[in-house]
């Protein structure tokens, strides 16, 4: 089962005031990834001359290391806190710092190491120097083997990245069977299993020639492992291994490149790890994610220029007494919340037993229910994207798996109890299964999994606001924005929201990166998101001139059908009052003692309920508001929160 594969930053989950988090659920993956880019005469070799625009234009080594760049670019301000090298293998010369040549006919291009401009500017450098790419990327007559750069690779991580929770190896290459002899076969196994007890990842980037498929039966599945959970058992087909790139055959190798290396992006940071119980006594472990949110300028300190020169501030706050000034210390805080116009206190300890009341964090299945029963609107909140966990319920996967395919073979969703973290609300979610979605490429960009859906209570629908003139489409019209509605379909019929980046945070980056690499500063930002009016208005322009033209004549036609409507119920009401009869005598109003009925008081119970439905009873007059409890026998002292209050507990008892 393939693992969610994205970007998920920080930043936009809701939290309760002085919420308790659990580290463990915020703990951000620290990456460190190594390129080993294969330099053979192959891998050099130009890909064919074509007429095509998408043609490739760029050998195999020289894509590996432009997609090396760009991620390296993408990294230093998005995760500056990974890490990220290049080692070159089966060049002639050798060079591993420190005058290091232990491992012949490797180069470390780029130690493994925070990305800094320096590494940037330098690795930018060789991918638009062709003279200075030709004299480092010349390919060892007799290159080194593939346990060589295993080992290699092993050395650097254990002393560059020890304590990193992820550590991976990219391997690129085009050649599917680098033993010459079963021994070296064998070496390169045991090299390759030392890496994965070391907690390091190998994957393979495999890159096809015209005339020869890279074939990775002769030697790399026994030597990478496919990309499997925990448990390998589990009832779902494993996810593919990243397909194989083809050079020169008119689609861009380094767009295949980088749509195989951002499909295996590890998870940065898990909102929430939970145990979910399926049954009584059936519990096993995930992990919540959010796929999508807004990025935003991230602030990790604020900087104080008001002296001689800038520095970074540090932050304090401290609690003053109104009265005396002095500084309220932390215990002698209290908690005050205000019911029937008494403020009531509670301590620290109190509040904590009344926020746990509910229980510990938990997802718990109640139901099951057709999946055709969850309607769009339904759809509140921001959903959350689940997947299995090993770490506390051994065979999560197998159980997690088997229940995600359950639901989506029966078109059924689960209903459940959902409480995020401790100090949390619960929440009534529906549990909608996930398939996996693949790109035009063969690569992830959704994986399998559940999605937790909130569910809205009673108080969460609101009303539709009432129709002031109650006018009508009709067919045609309907017909004719339908036609407009066509033309202005993405391609694909989908939306996707990583094609269109925030452009304030895009421009941003560009800035500071020109500023970091001492490049020219940019004029224009790349807006995305900016509609083409220009294709739209030829395409939509006649639709949306027909659309008006009717829409013309029919409201035309509507107003005046509904003002002979109004004409002709005023001439019945005149033609129905005697012509000889004099004007009604003033009558005295009784006034009625105060009852349940609700038909006194200037408002019955029927038009207070609806203008409560609608959320408007604060919006009536403190006027209004008394009379309507006085006819009813009920208060009418306090201010107006209190008494509109009132109005509405009075509602509830009548059932309304």
């Amino acid at each position: 089962m393939a693992a969610p594969e994205y970007d998920n930053r920080p930043g936009d989950e809701e939290e309760e005031e002085e919420e308790e988090l659990d580290d463990s659920s915020y703990k951000t993956i620290k990456d460190a990834v190594l390129f080993a880019i294969d330099v053979s005469s192959t891998m050099l070799q130009p890909p064919p001359e074509s007429d095509d625009k998408k043609a490739d234009r760029d050998s195999p080594t020289s894509a590996a290391l432009k997609c090396a760049y760009q991620l390296m670019q993408q990294r230093i301000i998005s995760n500056p806190n990974d890490m990220m090298g290049i080692l070159l293998f089966g060049t002639e010369q050798t060079e591993l710092g420190d005058g290091d040549s232990t491992f012949q006919h490797c180069y470390l291009l780029a130690d493994l190491d925070v990305p800094s401009a320096q590494d940037v500017k330098r690795l930018r450098d060789l991918v638009e120097d062709e003279e200075e790419a030709a004299e480092l990327l010349t390919p060892a007559v007799d290159p080194p083997s593939i346990a060589t750069v295993l080992f290699c690779a092993n050395q650097i991580f254990t002393t560059k990245a020890p304590n990193f929770s992820s550590r991976r190896l990219f391997l690129v290459t085009d050649n599917d069977n680098p033993a010459k002899i079963k021994q070296d076969k064998d070496t390169a196994i045991t090299r390759a299993r030392d890496l994965y007890d070391l907690g390091c990842t190998i994957d393979l980037f495999p890159i096809s020639r015209r005339g020869h498929g890279f074939d990775r039966s002769k030697f790399y599945d026994d030597l990478v492992y496919p990309t499997s959970p925990s448990d390998p058992d589990a009832p779902i087909a494993i996810s593919a291994n990243t397909k194989v790139a083809q050079s020169g055959d008119g689609i861009s190798l380094l767009k295949q490149l980088l749509s195989s290396i951002n499909s295996k992006a590890s998870p940065r940071r898990a909102l929430f790890t939970l145990p979910f119980e399926i049954a009584p006594g059936l519990r096993i472990g995930v992990k919540g994610y959010i796929l999508i949110k807004r990025q935003e300028h991230v602030k990790s300190c604020y900087v104080w220029v008001g002296g001689e020169k800038a520095q970074i501030a540090t932050g304090s706050t401290s609690h003053l007494a109104d009265d005396t000034a002095r500084v309220v210390e932390k215990g002698e805080l209290r908690k005050a919340y205000k019911f029937g116009g008494d403020a009531i206190t509670f301590t620290a300890d109190e509040l904590k037993q009344i926020r746990q009341a509910f229980g510990d964090p938990v997802i718990r299945i109640v139901g099951f229910k057709p999946l055709d029963m969850a309607p769009l609107w339904a759809n509140t909140g921001k959903a959350t994207f689940i997947y299995p966990s090993e770490a506390d319920y051994i065979g999560s996967t197998r159980v997690f798996s088997a229940l995600q395919q359950k639901l989506l073979k029966s078109k059924k969703m689960a209903v459940a109890w959902f409480i995020a973290r401790r100090n949390a609300a619960p929440v009534i979610t529906a549990i909608i299964p996930a398939e996996e979605k693949l790109d035009e490429n063969g690569e992830q960009t959704m994986p399998p999994g559940l999605w937790l859906v909130p569910l809205p209570y009673a108080d969460d629908l609101r009303q539709f606001p009432e129709q002031g003139d109650n006018l009508k489409t009709t067919d045609a019209l309907s017909d004719t924005m339908r036609k407009v509605i066509e033309q202005l379909q993405l391609p694909k019929g989908a939306y996707d929201p990583s094609k269109y980046p925030n452009p304030d945070l895009q421009w941003f980056y560009r800035i500071l990166q020109a500023m970091a690499l001492e490049d020219e500063i940019p004029e224009h930002p790349d807006d995305k998101t900016i509609p083409k009016y220009k294709q739209i208005n030829k395409r939509c322009a006649p639709f949306l001139e027909e659309f008006g033209e009717e829409f013309e004549k029919e409201y035309k036609l509507q107003t005046v059908e509904k003002r002979k409507i109004i004409s002709s119920h005023a001439k019945k009401r005149g033609a129905a009052a005697p012509e000889d009869s004099k004007p009604p005598a003033k009558k005295r109003v009784k006034k009625e003692a105060p009852d349940d009925g609700g038909g006194v008081g200037g408002l019955t119970d029927e038009d207070m309920a609806k203008i409560n439905d609608k959320g408007a009873v604060s919006k009536q007059t403190v006027v209004v508001l008394r009379d309507f409890l006085k006819a009813r026998g009920r208060d009418t002292t306090g201010k107006k929160p209190e008494i509109a209050a009132r109005v509405q507990d009075y509602l509830i008892g009548k059932g309304f």
